[in-house]
């Protein structure tokens, strides 16, 4: 029997990553404040799991009435230098964030929380990949930052945007790089007991 998939994100990206593989989810943004000092105290690799869990008990204790479903929550920050860099939130920010990582490799943590509404356990993982940045022109930097597109992005960049022609090489699963991992995700659907065409149903298309 498949499961209703809700998603505790208000990302276009985990959206996509999860529409790709036939998976429809139900959006309930969580609303939690990701800034609060005990959380922002926390290993970036610490930092994206709480947040996760965070979400998705959210948008599990607001909607109670859910039955057959899986939240979903996720969270994605990028590491470098051992410091969380999350989203630069302006312009200036991003531009040097930019100037920061060009030539250069961090890595990409991404926190995925799922709870089983009917069986009312959750599993949690993580999905890591390292991310190497070509050197990027001061013009070439202006022109990406103009795009808009690293402003609200963990790290300030996308695999799937406007900075996929200055990423040149990965280490790990390119969709935990974009938001969501689909093995991580396969990997949690495993452990929680159930099959993964409960999450994802197989339609024929013949």
């Amino acid at each position: 029997m498949s499961k209703q998939i809700i998603l505790a994100s208000a990302s276009p990206s985990r959206k996509r990553i999860l529409e790709s593989v036939g998976i429809h989810p139900r959006i309930e943004i969580s609303g939690v404040d990701e800034e609060t000092p005990e959380l922002l105290a926390l290993a970036p690799a610490d930092l994206v799991i709480a947040l996760a869990i965070l979400k998705a008990h959210t948008v599990f204790n607001n909607h109670l009435e859910i039955t057959n479903a899986l939240i979903i929550g996720c969270d994605s920050t990028f590491e470098f230098a051992g410091a969380s860099l999350g989203k630069p939130g302006s312009p200036a920010a991003a531009i040097e964030r930019c100037h920061l990582l060009s030539g250069k490799s961090g890595y990409l943590h991404t926190g995925h929380s799922v709870i089983d509404t009917d069986q009312g356990i959750e599993v949690s993982d993580i999905s890591t990949s390292k991310v190497t940045f070509a050197k990027m022109t001061a013009r070439e930097i202006e022109d990406y930052v103009a795009t808009g597109e690293p402003l609200e992005v963990a790290g300030g960049f996308t695999l799937d945007g406007h900075s996929a022609p200055f990423i040149t090489h990965i280490e790990g699963d390119p969709s935990g790089i974009i938001g969501l991992s689909l093995p991580t995700l396969r990997k949690i659907t495993i452990n929680l007991g159930l099959e993964w065409s409960a999450v994802a149903p197989v339609r024929a298309t013949l």
